[in-house]
């Protein structure tokens, strides 16, 4: 689904995703790199400023902004304790105070007084949020480095949670096999999937559990 002033990027189709979060996987970075195939330069490094949107009642929909683009992804299935998510909606600032009640807010698994007929700049909308004891806006600094193991899309990446740093790996692809391979291949069979989700709410403290790794 994408809303009446969608962002123009391509929408993907449904990925599987495996992810980790820790303090340090640099050997494991060096293994990703040496089995890595040709990756395009824009991916190979990455810098980006993100905004999260946590809330207490979702554990199902990620929600982010990131270049005015809010973007949001829902969780369809876990598959042997693969994730499965799917593009849900993308909407650029300022948005129409319909797609915060029709997309945004049932995302969030919340209820919020009608905004009314009016259109939400980035700031009204944070404002909104923190209106909220339910939510929270975490701030996200990534510095993303990307590889290509068996046709998968694979990532290490430097983060900066709300002022906390951690690194995380990631192995994405619309093909559960190839997931699959590469977690064996890198020898992280039996490690936890960590989404981005559980992984904020672990750091800022809204799930009381340490990070996988």
């Amino acid at each position: 689904m994408t809303t009446e002033n969608s962002h123009n990027a391509e929408v993907s189709s449904p990925r599987f995703e495996f992810r980790l979060f820790g303090n340090d996987f640099t050997a494991l970075a060096e293994r990703m790199a040496q089995l890595s195939g040709p990756v395009p330069e824009r991916v190979q490094e990455r810098r980006s400023d993100e905004i999260y949107i946590m809330s207490k009642h979702n554990d199902v929909n990620n929600i982010k902004i990131r270049y005015g683009l809010m973007d949001i992804k829902v969780l369809l299935r876990t598959v042997d304790g693969l994730e499965q998510w799917e593009p849900l909606m993308k909407a650029k600032f300022p948005v129409d105070s319909g797609i915060l009640v029709n997309h945004v807010f049932p995302a969030l698994q919340i209820r919020i007084s009608e905004p009314g007929e009016r259109v939400y700049s980035l700031d009204d909308f944070l404002t909104l949020i923190a209106t909220n004891a339910d939510l929270q806006a975490v701030d996200v600094r990534k510095h993303r480095h990307g590889y290509s193991v068996n046709e998968t899309i694979c990532e290490m990446a430097e983060v900066d949670i709300d002022g906390v740093k951690v690194v995380t790996v990631a192995i994405e692809s619309t093909d559960i096999e190839a997931v699959r391979k590469t977690i064996d291949d890198l020898g992280l069979t039996g490690m936890e999937n960590l989404n981005y989700l559980q992984g904020i709410k672990r750091v800022i403290g809204m799930i009381d559990k340490p990070l996988a790794n």
